[in-house]
């Protein structure tokens, strides 16, 4: 089961449950958190509470309709996790180093570390949802999305679902200096999230899960890559651990895990291009990309 935010007519914001059957209802909240309270008092999971409201007739049934989907959940705070996966320690060394593959840098060491890689990517106000426009930083020649899967946190740490997350980078700007990172990774609109949150009981195997980016450019694929979560070399457990060391989770939080699918070291993001980023029972999470606000 996913859960979703969308905006109706009005401006109100709704949740709402898509069910793997394929059909989607309204639910009574506006977050996902009061849906895993109210199911929690009842000593219910978050779906079987679901699954009794619509069985009861007390959901509207939204199948079929147009759903003005916004990001699935306000996470207060984006953070992220770099070099998890072989191929971003590569793509990562290739920028270091101007192109010397046979070079070893710091991200060999992060990549072999007890220690994880960790950095604050984006807040509520920067992050945008499906179907809304990423934006590309003005100073830079080199970005290209970064597939991820989002691990969607209680303030406990607690792992309450899975999204998708696409964490734009200037790969450039990383490579020149890597005291840069923030400016590499944290703009306006450089990262979104959705477009559904898959709630964990849902998930058999989060190392199983198959991730897929697709580039579109002037309505032509230009770019398909494909992942797979196994290929992760930490635990989700091990990042979400790190995090909370002397930290304060915030409920909705959202911790993306790092990216495996990585454009041609010749590839640059343009203006009108179509980013689709899938993973396994999530959804696709869609959004062009534009130069200015």
């Amino acid at each position: 089961m996913n859960i979703i935010r969308f905006r109706q007519a009005s401006g109100v914001i709704q949740l709402g449950a898509q069910l793997d059957s394929g059909e989607t209802y309204v639910l009574p909240f506006n977050n996902l958190f009061d849906l895993l309270r109210t199911a929690n008092a009842v000593s219910q999971s978050a779906i079987k509470w679901v699954e009794q409201y619509v069985q009861q007739g007390l959901a509207v049934n939204l199948t079929g309709e147009a759903i003005d989907l916004i990001t699935p959940v306000e996470a207060p705070e984006v953070w992220a996790a770099g070099v998890t996966y072989l191929r971003s320690r590569e793509a990562r060394n290739y920028e270091a180093t101007g192109g010397r593959l046979d070079a070893s840098t710091f991200y060999d060491k992060v990549y072999d570390a007890v220690r994880p890689e960790l950095f604050m990517k984006s807040t509520a106000a920067r992050t945008v949802g499906p179907y809304d426009y990423v934006r590309l930083r003005s100073d830079s020649n080199w970005q290209v999305p970064e597939p991820e899967l989002g691990l969607v946190l209680d303030s406990d740490g607690s792992i309450v679902g899975y999204t998708i997350g696409n964490d734009m980078s200037c790969r450039d700007i990383e490579g020149e200096n890597p005291l840069y990172l923030p400016q590499a990774k944290v703009w306006s609109r450089s990262c979104s999230i959705g477009p559904a949150v898959r709630l964990v009981e849902a998930v058999a195997d989060p190392y199983d899960l198959q991730i897929n980016c697709l580039i579109f450019r002037g309505g032509y694929q230009i770019f398909e890559g494909i992942a797979n979560t196994g290929q992760l070399k930490r635990k989700l457990e091990e990042l979400v651990q790190f995090l909370k060391r002397d930290n304060d989770l915030f409920e909705g939080t959202v911790l993306l895990t790092g990216t495996c699918v990585v454009p041609p070291n010749d590839f640059t993001l343009e203006e009108g291009d179509r980013i689709e980023i899938s993973i396994t029972g999530i959804g696709t999470l869609v959004n062009e990309v534009r130069s200015q606000i």
